[in-house]
Order: structure tokens, then sequence, then C-alpha cells
């Protein structure tokens, strides 16, 4: 049974409620309370995005360091880097609880909350601590990281498309600051678990600012009081899973390509300080993208800059199946458009739903759903490479996996709505 329906691919002014029904008759102060509160919560928009990676990218720098300190296995590291995927996809499908019973404004604060607490914690002691302490940052990423496109979807209703590219772009920020300043933060603070804890002053500031941002009835009525009631199931939207489907492949790409590319460049000749060099490059490309695509598509149509993304993509894949190490820049950057598409699987949520009921049931489900996907990428990968001692079949498991997806993207993004 379908729940389609089609609509045109545009985002429309606010509707009615009861910020809508003051705007007209409100004088100049009142108009100007407004947008500033409207740019305050902006700001703790970016900043909340800033923070939903760095607790996963600082680990790897120092994974080394970590595990002798700690005397820690591999398979230790290995469940290190793997548990935030999966608690990504837990936390996905109970954000919209969390929505439901605290509110809105709560349930992002708690979310912050949770990230600075397992920050600080999972540094206090041995490697369960670690664990556990991951595990609880990851829980406050994955509740943010869905409940943040529904704010997204209602207080910024005719801005969904900027919004959702600033978003992005702090939060692919957050990504790459995590890899490039934890190294010095190791150095100058003198050793691992200051470096990683040092990141909770980051989450803290993004909690303060949500809180004044969201405070004295500020965040959008309808955001807080009808953003996690339960309506009408997703699970038999053919659409609801088209979405699903497109974003955990795409999540499949970015974190095969995150764990795997530089010992495919390294295998290739390439040095391990360029191997780092491009992957970084992936990041930085990134945050231009993120904030010019996402409000051009968001007016024009998703389809095409989906599939036209993943061509880039498919080109990057296959130049680095075939001649890896001929000019590894160009696969880096034709890779790096089509990892970019994730700005457009945000905006693909944001647009198709039409309230902020389904908004919050499709961002969990699709990230819920989607991550469960994603997860076993980096593992088939791995194998694959075990098994047939070369990067071959790997490799054409991806270009199969990015194909797949451009095909299902080209659905998501045609305008109808769950």
């Amino acid at each position: 049974m379908s729940f389609e329906r089609h609509v045109p691919d545009q985002v429309g002014a606010p509707g009615p409620g009861p910020e809508g029904e003051d705007a007209a008759g409100s004088g100049p102060q009142d108009r100007g309370a407004a947008l500033s509160g409207g740019v305050l919560l902006a700001v703790a928009v970016a900043l909340t995005a800033l923070n939903l990676r760095p607790a996963i990218t600082s680990v790897g720098p120092l994974l080394d360091e970590i595990r002798d300190s700690l005397g820690a296995s591999a398979t230790w590291a290995g469940l290190l880097t793997t548990v935030p995927v999966l608690c990504f996809a837990a936390g996905g499908l109970a954000a919209p609880v969390l929505a439901r019973r605290a509110g809105m404004r709560a349930a992002v604060g708690v979310a912050l909350g949770l990230l600075a607490c397992g920050l600080v914690s999972r540094v206090a002691d041995g490697p369960f601590t670690v664990l556990g302490g991951t595990l609880l940052a990851a829980a406050g990423i994955a509740f943010a990281g869905v409940l943040v496109p529904v704010v997204i979807r209602n207080s910024f209703p005719a801005r969904i498309g900027m919004m959702t590219g600033i978003y992005t772009a702090a939060l692919q920020g957050g990504a790459t600051l995590g890899f490039a300043l934890t190294p010095p933060l190791d150095a100058g603070l003198g050793g691992w678990r200051p470096a990683l804890a040092g990141w909770a002053v980051l989450a803290a500031l993004a909690l303060m600012v949500w809180l004044v941002a969201t405070g004295r009835g500020r965040l959008h009525a309808v955001t807080v009081e009808n953003a996690g009631k339960p309506g009408r199931s997703l699970l038999r939207s053919p659409l609801a899973w088209t979405i699903t489907v497109f974003f955990g492949l795409q999540s499949l790409l970015a974190f095969v390509v995150m764990g795997w590319l530089p010992q495919v460049l390294m295998d290739a000749g390439v040095s391990r300080g360029d191997s780092g060099l491009l992957l970084s490059l992936l990041s930085v490309m990134a945050l231009p993208i993120s904030l010019v695509v996402p409000p051009l598509a968001a007016r024009r149509g998703l389809s095409g800059w989906i599939v036209g993304l993943g061509v880039c993509g498919l080109a990057g894949l296959f130049g680095l199946l075939l001649a890896p190490s001929a000019v590894p820049l160009l696969w880096t950057v034709l890779l790096g458009l089509g990892m970019s598409v994730f700005s457009l699987a945000l905006v693909t949520i944001a647009l198709r739903a039409r309230t902020a009921q389904d908004t919050a049931q499709l961002s969990g489900m699709a990230q819920g759903f989607g991550y469960l996907i994603a997860g076993a990428g980096p593992f088939l990968f791995g194998m694959l490479h075990d098994v047939t001692g070369d990067w071959t079949v790997p490799f054409v498991m991806l270009i199969g996996v990015l194909a797949v997806q451009i095909v299902v993207g080209a659905f998501a993004g045609r305008p109808r709505y769950v």
C-alpha cells in the first residue's frame, strides 16, 4: 500500500501557526526579535552539526597510541571503530520516541549532553570504559543527527536547502577538525586522554547556545509539540523505503572509502602521507559543495543532481580500479564529488515529508535502517580483499553499490511525499 503523493519539488513559505498569525501585525521590534532568534537558532544548528563527527574522527589518528597505552588488541580496536555505526542505527530508530516524550528542545539538549558526557567519561579508565563512553557519545550523535533535520524542516520551511547545506557543511567541517586538530591536541595537552576529552568543550558550547536559542518559545511550536507524536507508520510506504535504501547505500560508500581508501592508495604505490592528504581532501571538498548544491537542488529538482554526482563517483571508482596510481588526485576529486550526495540525502528526507511527525519518522527510519546497511560495507570490502588477495572484486562490489544508489536516488528525488 503506497502513501506517496505527487507534489511540486519546491519549498514554500512557512505555514500558518502562532508565529505566522502574529507576523502580519507585529511591529519592527517584534520582527527584529524574530530575525535575531532565527539567526541564533541557525547558529545553534551549525554548532550542533559541528559536534556530530569529531567524537569518531578524533580516534583514528591516535588509535595506535590508545592501544599501546591500554594494552588493547586489534579486535578491540575494530570494535571501537564499528560500534558507533551500529549505535547510529539504534539511536536513529529511538530518536523519534525521545522527541515524543521529552519535546524537541529537550531531546536535542539531551543528545548534546550525552555526547559531552561520553567524550569525558570514555577517557577515565581502561578499554571497556573507552567503549562505554564511545557508545554514550555515539548515542548522542545519533539522536541529534535524526532530530536536527526536523528542526530545519519546521523552523526554516522557506530555507530548507540553504539550512541543510549549512548543516552538512558544518558536519563535514567537524569531521575534518577531528582528523586535523586531534594530533596537535595530543602533543599540546600531554596525551590522548585530554586530547579526546577536549572535544567535550565544543559539545558543551553547542548545548548552551542551543538552550538559549530555543528558550522562551523561540523554537517553532510545531517542532516542539508535534514532531514526536505517533502517527501512521511509514514502514509500508515504498517511497520511505526508497529514501532509506538511498541513505544507506551512500553511507556504505562513505564508510568504505574513509576506512579503506588510504590502504588502497598505499598498495598502489602512493605514500602514506599523500594518502592521508587525499583522504582529507574528500572532507574539504564537501564543504563548498554542501553549501552550494542543496539550495539549488531544492529549487530545481533533486534527481538530476543525485544522478550527476553519482556518475562522478563512478568515474572515480573506475579510475581507482583500473589505474589507481596514474592520477590519484583526479580519482579522489571525482570520488569526493560522488560522496557529496550525502547533503542531498538529507534534503530528500526534509522535502519528502509533509509534516513534522512524518519528518521525524522518515529521518529516524532512513538513518536507523540506513546505518544498518552501511555497517556491512567496510566488513564486506575487507573480507573480499582477504579472500581474493587484491582490490578488483571489492571495487566491483563498490561500483555495483554506487550504480544501485544512483537509480534508487533518482527515484527518491522525484517530487512526492511519503
